[in-house]
């Protein structure tokens, strides 16, 4: 006759208490950032250590810790000392952002002209891809000459290195949509304008968003260039003062704030990117970005 167990005795020696399982602590050092500034860390420390070590010229080569007394000097002068890393980097960023939104939105209005009409992209794309192969450090100081040395030459300069990488990537945003979803779209009589707006934009926004970044970091470049080239304040202009008086920790300073304000500008761009790209799985807008 089956029989059913007795039930553990509070003194039996069988009895033991039911534990709930802690859950891990999550490693910090598994994080991507975390790992990126030890990085960081490691790559300044070896740069240390091996000017220490080598006795590598200050003029040719500075210490970090060089680097790091410019760069708190340059950020504790006031606003608008003419020496200090704000007046400066302030003239600097107003001609980025203004070359970066002009130059970028005339190659995606373009892009968008160019896409819709075949026809009128076969004729242009012999003409675009002469333009585009064209140095623009050569052309910079006949911009400059034209223009002078105001803010308008430098914008005009950032305008030139912005305008191809998001009329390229644009038009090709504009040919990758599938052609299926054309197809649905016409068959239940949607409009040309109800197609682009449904299907063409959409399937390029990865594509203009890829342009995007590579023009942010080309305007930081232009920006630089055009400074270098003639002008009366900005960053570059700094970096030629610091490099006549042989103060080449200064230089990396400021080469540090501008590889700053670059960081910046993307970080909003991928920022905008996933609000607006919420509906695309984050692999695929970063494998689009990184093609």
């Amino acid at each position: 006759m089956f029989t059913a167990p007795a039930a553990a005795q509070p003194g039996d020696a069988t009895a033991r208490p039911i534990t709930a399982r802690r859950p891990r602590r999550a490693n910090p050092l598994a994080s991507a950032r975390v790992q990126s500034l030890l990085l960081l860390i490691t790559l300044l420390g070896a740069w240390e250590g091996a000017v220490r070590l080598f006795k590598v010229p200050r003029h040719l080569v500075p210490p970090v810790s060089d680097i790091g007394v410019a760069l708190w000097r340059g950020l504790a002068a006031g606003p608008m000392a003419k020496d200090g890393f704000w007046y400066h980097g302030g003239v600097t960023l107003a001609e980025i952002l203004l070359g970066f939104f002009v130059g970028g939105g005339i190659g995606l209005a373009i892009g968008i002209v160019v896409s819709q009409m075949p026809k009128l992209e076969a004729l242009l794309e012999p003409y675009v891809a002469a333009l585009q192969s064209v140095p623009k450090v050569a052309v910079a100081p006949i911009i400059v000459v034209w223009l002078g040395f105001g803010i308008g030459s430098k914008v005009v300069i950032i305008c030139l290195l912005t305008f191809f990488p998001v009329l390229v990537t644009s038009i090709a945003g504009f040919k990758a949509v599938d052609p299926d979803r054309i197809d649905l779209l016409r068959s239940l009589s949607a409009t040309p304008w109800q197609i682009f707006r449904k299907a063409r934009f959409p399937s390029a926004l990865p594509y203009i968003f890829a342009g995007l970044n590579m023009a942010a970091a080309f305007s930081v470049v232009g920006a630089v260039v055009g400074e270098f080239v003639g002008a009366q304040a900005g960053l570059g202009v700094l970096i030629l003062q610091m490099e006549a008086q042989a103060d080449t920790g200064g230089s990396f300073a400021v080469c540090v704030v501008l590889s700053l304000i670059g960081i910046l500008l993307t970080s909003l761009l991928r920022r905008v990117q996933r609000r607006v790209l919420h509906w695309m799985p984050a692999d695929s807008a970063q494998r689009t970005v990184n093609a």
